[in-house]
């Protein structure tokens, strides 16, 4: 099992609140680390309680478990039993999603991320920052 990193959000100084929006990843696991920290919004998250499983193809994909449950988000590598969302791309779609060169609508339209679960979920998880 992965380390468990507890992604809560804080309220920073405007030149570290803006690091994520700023900042581009270079790998899946730095955005997991580093940048959705920053860029998850504990106020669009009110209600929502979901397990997604993010699983990567490619020389940095891997397998994570994001869980965002009382407006706090909580990321580890590995995967878990019973997620509600189940997402799947290459790991450079999924950098290009984050690093906001191709929209979720576009990737799902053209083939590069697939949903399994409650699909619904994935229109909050964008909002919240997530997707």
């Amino acid at each position: 099992m992965g380390k468990v990193q507890n992604l809560e959000h804080n309220k920073r100084a405007d030149s570290t609140a803006t690091f994520g929006a700023i900042m581009e990843a270079e790998t899946p696991q730095e955005f997991f680390d580093k940048i959705l920290p920053y860029r998850f919004k504990p106020e669009k998250a009110n209600g929502i309680d979901v397990t997604t499983q993010v699983n990567l193809t490619g020389p940095n994909g891997g397998e994570w478990t994001v869980e965002i449950k009382d407006q706090k988000i909580t990321t580890k590598k590995g995967t878990n039993p019973l997620p509600k969302l189940i997402v799947g791309m290459s790991d450079t779609d999924f950098l290009d999603l984050v690093n906001d060169k191709i929209s979720t609508q576009k990737a799902f339209f053209t083939g590069k991320i697939k949903f399994k679960g409650e699909i619904a979920l994935a229109l909050k998880l964008r909002d919240a920052g997530f997707l």
